[in-house]
């Protein structure tokens, strides 16, 4: 077991340190990783076999799920995906000492808003390998340390990714040590949890289960979200082939991923057009669909199941449909049932669009488009440390800007309150 508060401590040693990185050095520093990634990608690929054959096992017993295994996998797309991602991120902004605003708030005196880094930030994630790379990525870019902990479903990939990152950082003249750690024990988590003093934020990235045993056992402060529970709903105006096409790969594309629908609402003028279409196109991608009693009553060849729990986050090919009489009990719905990720209406009426964009109270709300494209890397971001379903701090995929917060800096000249206060000086309005 890793000695977790040392390391803690060890990089808010190396958080402040990096208060001084230049853009260049960050930059020099995200480019040897890159090249250090794509010359060592069979190394991390014979890992990964390594790991995935052991996982064959995990899902005969039971200790992990097909949508696990699926996340740990990492296949040539997503090794170049994982590359391509450091090096988009080396030509990002630097999200670091930027002014927001500055004014002089007395003569003599100015104040300003400044983006700074949030310090040592923990991430805990299940699977998912290339998340080293990325919140490694985003980290150096905003001058923050990280600590990751994966799964043991992982460790081999796991490792491999983190020692080719930390070699090739520590050959970058200037850049500090101990800015990327690994820690892998359960034991290790519990440790990291109870390292309030030196670690600012906890990310978690996983199951329900892990989010919020996170959330119920720390003091520091955690940004993400416990559901994936996503909504389409195809409104009385939706174009029929644009919504079925938009379904499928919002169901399909990667069904485990917890920006992939669970729930489609349909409005019940456009029921009897669409959902023919849809359960047999449905059907020919292998998805099971569970509905009402009467949905099933009348597609009793495409609806498996009837729905007792519209909370539901399946994770694989299944989907719940839901008749509605209209927009406002769409809407309605997904605030009461979901998880505030990411929910989209399918319409060809603006003011409806615009309806639902404003009042459903999500991270990301959509019109016309797959909820598959809630994810960091596809809005420019580079990469993401996760989605935050928070109203606070931040919100939906979480990139560079995520990863900083901001200071007030105020600069004057000797100057005492009691001289306002006395009414001998005035602030300026």
């Amino acid at each position: 077991m890793a000695n977790v508060i040392e390391i803690a401590k060890k990089a808010k040693e190396a958080s402040i340190f990096a208060l001084q990185l230049s853009t260049e050095i960050k930059n020099k520093a995200l480019n040897a990783v890159s090249l250090a990634l794509e010359s060592n990608k069979e190394k991390i690929i014979q890992a990964n076999i390594a790991d995935l054959q052991n996982a064959e096992e995990l899902i005969k017993t039971g200790e992990i799920t097909q949508a696990v295994y699926n996340r740990l996998k990492l296949d040539e797309n997503k090794l170049r995906d994982m590359i391509q991602g450091v090096k988009d991120i080396a030509l990002l902004d630097d999200p670091v000492n930027k002014i927001f605003w500055e004014k002089d708030i007395a003569d003599g005196i100015t104040l300003k808003k400044v983006s700074c880094p949030i310090g040592v930030i923990g991430v805990i994630f299940e699977a998912r390998p290339d998340v080293i790379s990325q919140i490694s990525s985003l980290a150096i870019k905003s001058s923050n340390a990280v600590i990751l902990k994966g799964g043991s479903e992982a460790v081999k990939t796991n490792t491999a990714i983190f020692e080719i990152i930390t070699e090739a950082l520590n050959s970058v003249d200037g850049f500090p040590k101990n800015m990327v750690n690994l820690i892998f024990s359960r034991e290790d988590v519990r440790e990291m949890l109870d390292a309030d003093s030196y670690i600012n934020l906890i990310i978690p990235r996983g199951s329900n289960s892990l989010v919020k045993f996170i959330k119920s056992n720390t003091k520091i402060p955690v940004l993400g979200h416990a559901d994936g529970i996503c909504h389409i709903y195809v409104d009385e105006f939706a174009d029929i082939d644009k919504a079925v096409n938009v379904i499928v790969d919002a169901k399909c594309q990667y069904p485990s991923a917890c920006n992939a629908v669970e729930t489609i609402l349909v409005h019940e003028s456009i029921k009897t057009k669409l959902l023919p279409v849809l359960f047999k196109t449905l059907k020919d991608n292998n998805v099971s669909i569970n509905s009402e009693e009467e949905i099933k009553n009348s597609y009793p060849s495409f609806v498996s199941d009837v729905v007792s729990e519209w909370r539901k986050e399946y994770g694989e090919k299944i989907l719940s449909v839901k008749i509605v009489s209209s927009i406002d009990e769409a809407i309605s719905h997904i605030n009461t049932y979901g998880s505030g990720h990411t929910d989209c209406i399918i319409t060809e009426n603006d003011e409806n669009a615009e309806k639902f964009m404003m009042f459903v109270d999500s991270a990301g709300v959509y019109k016309n488009i797959s909820t598959r494209f809630a994810d960091g890397f596809r809005y420019g971001f580079g990469a993401e440390v996760g989605i935050s379903t928070n109203k606070t701090h931040a919100r939906g995929p979480v990139g560079l800007e995520g990863l900083t917060i901001y200071k007030y800096k105020l600069y004057g000249s000797g100057d005492i309150v009691n001289d306002f206060t006395s009414g001998k000086r005035k602030f300026l309005k």
